[in-house]
């Protein structure tokens, strides 16, 4: 089947020709300006390619709710030229195929999930800790929704003593977005990641706050496996320190061997690179053609 799929990030738009095998033959990338500009580019790139379906794993927050009258649609994101664009309907009009629609985080869960480090488990959870802080969880090899879905960037953790950094998030003081995402690491130290790669109070604290966020993951979900990616993971040495960590946190509360004894194969990196994403939106487009 030929399949196309929408990673819709805020910053650049990836486009793939693909099959329901997750093997990408084509991509393209767009720049995530207004829609009147970015929208035509990509319909373009697809309607000369005779896709059957199209998936989309696409920056929120997003209403998923198929009864709702805005179903499809961007809500309350704070790129104003999309608030309230229904991404979904542009392109079941220009294109005249099913669409399926997740957030991007959740889409990059489902593609995990399905051919990557999450294939066959009950319960994964996909968190990307970039710019801001995402968390995709699937279930039984699909993306959990629920009320509207999963914001667990935003859970609230407990400040470390000494930090007087306010946090980057303008709705919640400490969360983990506020206050371990990259534009916290940067308004905390005065520099970027990649430039205080071998100061270790920087990753020791981005750990601590890591690994609080994952330890409730882990108590109130209880997944299979955790992926952690994202830009700020990038920095090798905060594998072994969240892990570490996470570890500490449960204090032996839970018994289970993957934690106390293979926690290096628990809590890891993608298997997928860096395209879970585009292979998830792939694995959404066919999806839903087994929903029509």
């Amino acid at each position: 089947m030929k399949l196309g799929g929408i990673e819709a990030g805020g910053t650049k738009m990836v486009c793939a020709i693909g099959n329901e095998n997750g093997e990408i033959t084509k991509r393209l990338t767009v720049p995530t300006e207004a829609p009147e500009v970015t929208i035509p580019k990509m319909v373009e790139f697809f309607q000369s390619e005779g896709i059957e379906a199209l998936g989309i794993g696409c920056f929120g927050p997003i209403d998923l709710d198929k009864n709702s009258a805005a179903y499809g649609s961007i809500t309350s994101t704070p790129k104003l030229a999309w608030r309230n664009y229904n991404i979904v309907k542009a392109f079941q009009e220009a294109l005249k195929v099913p669409v399926g629609f997740d957030t991007d985080v959740n889409g990059a869960a489902l593609g995990e999930a399905t051919w990557g480090a999450a294939r066959n488990c009950d319960v994964s959870i996909y968190i990307t800790i970039g710019t801001g802080v995402g968390v995709g969880i699937c279930i039984g090899g699909k993306p959990l929704h629920g009320l509207i879905h999963p914001e667990a960037g935003h859970i609230l953790i407990s400040r470390q003593k000494g930090d007087e950094y306010k946090g980057s998030c303008p709705y919640h003081s400490n969360c983990i977005e506020g206050l371990a995402a990259g534009p916290a690491v940067e308004g905390r130290w005065g520099k970027k990641g990649h430039e205080l790669a071998q100061q270790d109070e920087v990753w020791e604290l981005e750990a601590n706050y890591i690994a609080q966020a994952v330890t409730n993951y882990i108590l109130t979900l209880s997944p299979n496996k955790i992926i952690l990616w994202g830009g700020v993971m990038h920095q090798p040495q905060l594998f072994p320190l969240v892990r570490k960590n996470v570890i500490a946190n449960l204090n032996g509360y839970l018994n289970s061997e993957a934690i106390l004894k293979n926690i290096d194969n628990y809590i890891i990196p993608p298997a997928l690179g860096d395209d879970p994403g585009i292979m998830g939106a792939l694995r959404l487009g066919y999806l839903e053609t087994l929903q029509q």
